[in-house]
């Protein structure tokens, strides 16, 4: 799952959960007084949620690679920008320089680590990673450039990307 779909599912997540507590409220705003203080009363019956539907449907946790993307994305929002904005292309020892921050951040190396494979993976970062373009540290300050390797890389990797999401062509003998 990529991050951007990380990032639908968390957005996703947050609209169903205010639409539950706004269901939440509207109920509890039309129950009566006497029967919401009866239902205190008798702590041994478990209350019943005005919707059987939404209490039955558990949601998803969230990735906590999420998490860790959203806290940096907090902290350093010029070389972690959110979505819709186009990445930018990280300095090359971006990590060690995340980790000097770790402690700050409350994450360990392994959270750090998570949380970089996965930005730096997908169509969002690669199409970010052209020949000459400036290459961003966390302060958002210009920390060299994107050598051609790199971004051969990166289209080499799209391309790759795109031929195995792509549906195999159907041969005369699959056919029949």
């Amino acid at each position: 799952m990529g991050f951007e779909q990380l990032a639908g599912l968390k957005e996703q997540l947050a609209k169903q959960a205010a639409s539950n507590a706004a269901k939440k409220k509207a109920a509890h705003a039309r129950r009566p007084a006497p029967a919401a203080a009866s239902k205190q009363a008798n702590p041994a019956k478990p209350a019943k949620s005005a919707n059987p539907a939404n209490a039955a449907a558990p949601s998803k946790p969230v990735d906590p690679v999420v998490h860790t993307i959203g806290k940096l994305q907090k902290r350093f929002p010029l070389a972690f920008p959110k979505n819709p904005a186009p990445k930018v292309p990280l300095k090359v020892g971006i990590f060690e320089d995340l980790m000097k921050h770790a402690e700050e951040l409350k994450l360990n190396e392994k959270e750090l680590r998570s949380a970089i494979k996965v930005w730096c993976r997908g169509n969002r970062y690669w199409t970010c990673l052209v020949q000459g373009a400036p290459r961003i540290d966390l302060t958002g300050d210009k920390a060299g450039e994107v050598s051609p390797a790199d971004a051969e890389r990166a289209v080499y990797l799209e391309t790759n990307r795109l031929a195995r999401s792509a549906p195999a062509p159907k041969t005369a003998e699959a056919a029949k």
